[in-house]
């Protein structure tokens, strides 16, 4: 028996519907429902070299003050209308998202959207650290100048 089938089975059960596993296998096949099996994931594209930045981060995650050290980085989120992209800045000292961005094409303007949120809420009186992953939108000339 496959996993979604009985999942599907648990939780008409749950919900107090009276039927076997073999019942909710024919009304499913009657009616066209099949279960999802795999998906296609973003791919990424390959381009010309970007600017590489050295690590100052150098692993120390737990600053002593606000503002000091934000991190960032782009997850994709999967829809039935295709795939967002999200991105987060989070402040270090606090462990809190500051900045984030969401488009559905994964470009530069995400992360410098994300970016400019922060600043804009943080207001950082000082300079600040920023860590990225140095995937290919942090490595455009814009996201150096900023």
């Amino acid at each position: 028996m496959r996993l979604w089938l009985s999942q599907i089975h648990l939780d008409l059960r749950d919900s107090g519907q009276q039927c076997g596993v073999n019942r909710v296998w024919r009304l499913m096949k009657r009616v066209g429902i099949k279960a999802q099996v795999g998906y296609r994931s973003p791919r990424a594209r390959k381009g010309e070299a970007s600017i590489v930045s050295p690590n100052r981060l150098q692993r120390q995650f737990n600053p002593d003050a606000p503002d000091e050290r934000w991190v960032t980085d782009i997850t994709y989120i999967r829809t039935h209308e295709g795939w967002l992209y999200l991105a987060v800045v989070v402040d270090l000292f606090s462990r809190k998202i500051i900045g984030w961005s969401m488009q559905s094409r994964m470009t530069k303007d995400i992360v410098l959207n994300a970016l400019l949120m922060a600043v804009w809420r943080r207001n950082p009186q000082k300079q600040v650290l920023v860590h990225s992953d140095q995937g290919s939108q942090y490595t455009s000339h814009e996201w150096h100048r900023s």
